[in-house]
């Protein structure tokens, strides 16, 4: 008799995510050595299940919850069978009474899945961008950091179909760009650092591979807590649409996120294109070329210059870039736009400058 349904897919979306690793790591070692003769990436060792040093980890970032817990059951199974290491970090965010005891219970749970290396990383959470934004921040610096640490392979992020619906209500309720309604990419960060296996599994299902496997489970009262934003969209806004619109919003909404990922994508490769025709000898930007371009195209050009200079991307919504655009589009001598990052924007001499102000 084979596992329980829920354990069958989680351990499936899994194995499927770890053959992509290998397949890219392979890829990368069979690149042709730079024209200089030095390897940039030298090809790894062929590796066997007692050749420890020369296997590919990947490492696992768990919270205790259900979906992260379910995900590092189904990486402990699937690593060994091929030939991979699977290690786990948890993050102490500080953020409540005796969250350091509850990661320690962390490490001892994944420790007892068999992984190795299990860290426990505890950060200082900050206060730009408001609460969830700075936790998030200070959560990837510890996960890159952790991963740099061990040369992982990647990290696994237990995301659900469940979190990318609402990542793309989130960016529609902010008025934010199609990049924003594609929500969380299968595959991100530094050479595609960070994967998400769940994206196209709901939360019951890997909460119900918790139960059937008896793995404990640390429900975060954040996530219950109406105080954040996206805890009030999961237990009022959602249920609000499925009681309006039937059964089969998140679904709609997760197929959605692929589709502008897609349209995202294929402007952003137009934008870098069309970005280098529009720049004069120095390297500034020129308005009169800018504004021949299609609106989609141009401010994906202004974006980009905007982070380049130091705004950060997550502080940088879409009415700042329409200020940025009226530059522009609808120049009437109009001042320096200030924007996040202590950017300033303005318009000289027909080019527009964007710099540290």
């Amino acid at each position: 008799m084979g596992p329980h349904p829920a354990v069958a897919a989680i351990r499936l979306a899994v194995r499927r995510v770890l053959h992509d690793i290998l397949t890219d790591l392979q890829r990368t070692s069979d690149a042709p050595p730079p024209r200089d003769g030095h390897a940039a990436n030298p090809p790894r060792p062929p590796h066997t299940p007692h050749d420890q040093a020369a296997s590919p980890l990947v490492l696992v970032a768990c919270s205790g919850g259900a979906d992260s817990m379910a995900l590092a059951s189904a990486l402990a199974f699937e690593a060994p069978k091929l030939g991979m290491r699977a290690g786990g970090i948890t993050v102490d965010h500080g953020l409540q009474p005796g969250s350091d005891l509850r990661a320690a219970e962390v490490v001892v749970r994944l420790t007892a899945l068999g992984l190795t290396p299990v860290d426990s990383v505890a950060v200082a959470v900050g206060r730009e961008g408001g609460p969830e934004a700075a936790a998030r921040d200070a959560r990837y610096a510890a996960l890159d950091a952790a991963a740099e640490r061990h040369s992982a392979a990647a990290v696994l992020l237990g995301h659900t179909r469940d979190d990318q619906a609402e990542t793309v209500l989130l960016g529609l309720a902010r008025g934010s760009g199609i990049r924003s309604l594609s929500g969380m990419a299968a595959t991100s960060g530094v050479a595609g650092r960070y994967r998400r296996p769940f994206l196209h599994l709901d939360r019951q299902t890997a909460r119900k591979a918790c139960m059937v496997q008896s793995l404990p489970v640390w429900d975060d009262p954040h996530n219950a807590d109406p105080a954040y934003t996206r805890s009030r969209l999961r237990h009022e806004g959602l249920p609000a649409l499925e009681k309006a619109l039937g059964k089969g919003v998140v679904e709609a909404l997760a197929r959605t996120a692929q589709l502008s990922r897609d349209d995202a994508d294929a402007l952003d490769t137009w934008a870098a294109q069309a970005e280098t025709t529009v720049r004069d000898s120095t390297g500034f930007l020129e308005c009169a070329k800018l504004y021949a371009l299609p609106p989609a195209v141009r401010r994906r050009i202004v974006r980009r210059a905007a982070i380049d200079a130091g705004a950060p991307a997550g502080s940088l919504f879409a009415r700042h870039i329409e200020e940025v655009d009226r530059l522009i589009t609808g120049w009437r001598g109009q001042g320096a736009i200030n924007l996040p990052g202590k950017v300033v924007a303005q318009r000289q001499g027909g080019r527009l400058v964007i710099r540290q102000g």
